[in-house]
Parts: C-alpha cells; sequence; structure tokens
C-alpha cells in the first residue's frame, strides 16, 4: 500500500522552527519529485517547495526562500521540510506530494501527482 505521512507540524510562536516529516511507504522515492503543499483558511492551495531526489531542480516559492529548506534521507525513504523564521502567514495544513521524474518548473499546478499525503497542520501565533 502506497502512504504518505506527514508529521511534524504544531503550534508555534512567530520566529520559532519546525521540521516537517514526508515518511513514504510502498514505493522508493528515488525517482521522484517531492513536493510540499499547504492551504490555508479560505486561500487556495499553494505550492512550497520541491525536491528530484536522484537529480534535478530544487525548487521554493519565493515567501519562503530562504527560510525554508527541503531536504531527504534515502535510506528512511523520507523527505523533510525544515521551516525557519516562521511567520503567523506560514499558518496552513502542508501537505507533501509524489510526481514520478524531476520536478517540473510549474511544480506547484499541483497537478499530475500520483501520490498525496493527508497534511499536517502548521499553526505560527503572533
Amino acid at each position: 500500500e502506497v502512504q504518505l505521512v506527514e508529521s511534524g507540524g504544531g503550534l508555534v510562536q512567530a520566529g520559532g522552527s519546525l521540521r516537517l516529516s514526508c515518511a513514504v511507504s510502498g514505493f522508493t522515492v528515488d525517482d521522484y519529485a517531492v513536493a510540499w503543499f499547504r492551504q490555508a483558511p479560505g486561500r487556495e492551495r499553494e505550492g512550497v517547495s520541491c525536491i528530484s531526489i536522484s537529480d534535478g531542480p530544487t525548487y521554493y516559492t519565493d515567501s519562503v526562500n530562504g527560510r525554508f529548506t527541503i531536504s531527504n534521507d534515502n535510506a528512511k525513504n523520507t523527505v523533510y521540510l525544515q521551516m525557519n523564521s516562521l511567520k503567523p502567514d506560514d499558518t496552513a495544513i502542508y501537505y507533501c506530494a509524489a510526481e514520478w521524474g524531476p520536478c517540473r518548473d510549474d511544480y506547484d499546478d499541483g497537478y499530475e501527482y500520483d501520490y498525496w499525503g493527508q497534511g499536517t497542520q502548521v499553526t505560527v501565533s503572533s
């Protein structure tokens, strides 16, 4: 059974940090792109970052560039999103998704992903 399971969300004060994990089972992510998306109440889903596990580009949306870092641990079949200097505007449900191949430059359209996780809530208080 294929599963993407996010964890690491929670409540943090502005300026704090969280590390989200996306644990993948049922397939190995070696030939995939794994992206993080988020959706806040009343807002459209937004692509946050994408990593090409084997070879290819890494992307960040402008609002998180320099604050968030995406990485992977092949041995654990897990992708991480380190989030520093968090702001109240980062409050959202964060989802990971996997698509075969490298990250597309339009990765944030949310289409063509093969698998999605169930999401983890991140709340940043001011």
